[in-house]
């Protein structure tokens, strides 16, 4: 029996390291002190929420937005573009078809993409229940549509449809940090020096880089709260976290990953591809 726990304690640790070292291979050649720290931080903290059955309870449901115009994309709905062989939408849905906390996923897509979004899913084999519905003019519409169509559940997860590097991890991480606020996101630390301009592209400020963390997406949320979030504010918000700190409350951030980028150029594509074949190896 002891042997058997040690061997749980050593495959968790080991899982854990390797997970560290490929989110961590773009800093060791910076020799950024304040980063390496910050990142090493915010890793620990994640791992210390985890805590392995440590994830929040209830059902868990996603919403994936699809519904963008790919306006720099070339012509290319970036959704349907290639990458390693599978539509990116697909590359999207597979780690939450894999992830057995999520129970129900909504693909919201727009006018420009919906019947072909829908046939492609809907040729899919998948034990899991996928359902696609219209987006909005604006994300936050969007996002207010797949909501609905979801249902009442305990815990949302809010996935950009151009986000093809998720993982099952980040998601399983995200569940286990929502339940310190309610609220918790994917994020890593700012490594660039970031600039305040005015119209003019004239620099006039400087922000403090150790405080500055880039979010992504898997966003996670309690049902309720973000429900009632988007209903009482009017506001333009490019994340839904965004719309949960306008209303007050408190957004978790939990580890992400470098790897895990936006697709909005064909470059983006590119170097998904790239990072896709290094994750096979």
């Amino acid at each position: 029996m002891l042997c058997n726990y040690v061997f749980i304690v050593v495959l968790c640790f080991y899982s854990h390291i390797t997970e560290f070292f490929n989110c961590f291979k773009t800093e060791l050649g910076c020799q950024n002190f304040q980063v390496v720290f910050r990142y090493v931080k915010l890793y620990v903290q994640s791992v210390g929420s985890l805590n392995y059955g440590g994830q929040c309870s209830g059902r868990s449901r996603v919403v994936i937005v699809a519904a963008g115009k790919s306006t720099r994309m070339s012509g290319t709905d970036k959704i349907f573009a290639s990458l390693a062989g599978q539509p990116v939408i697909l590359r999207v849905l597979q780690p939450f078809i894999d992830c057995i906390r999520v129970d129900r996923i909504v693909v919201v897509l727009s006018d420009y993409n919906y019947d072909e979004g829908k046939e492609l899913i809907a040729a899919q084999n998948w034990d899991k229940e996928v359902a696609v519905c219209l987006g909005g003019k604006r994300r936050q519409d969007s996002v207010l549509a797949g909501l609905k169509l979801l249902g009442d559940c305990d815990w949302v997860i809010v996935q950009d449809g151009a986000r093809p590097m998720v993982t099952e991890d980040l998601i399983v991480d995200g569940l286990a940090a929502v339940k310190e606020t309610g609220a918790a996101v994917a994020a890593v630390p700012a490594t660039d020096t970031v600039k305040v301009a005015n119209e003019k592209m004239i620099a006039y400020q400087t922000l403090p880089r150790e405080n500055l963390w880039l979010c992504q997406t898997p966003q996670v949320f309690n049902y309720d709260m973000l429900v009632n979030a988007y209903r009482s504010t009017k506001a333009e918000v490019t994340d839904d976290a965004q719309v949960v700190e306008l209303t007050g409350g408190k957004v978790k951030l939990y580890l992400g990953s470098y790897d895990n980028i936006k697709i909005t150029n064909p470059g983006d594509l590119a170097t998904a591809e790239m990072l896709w074949k290094r994750r096979e190896q």
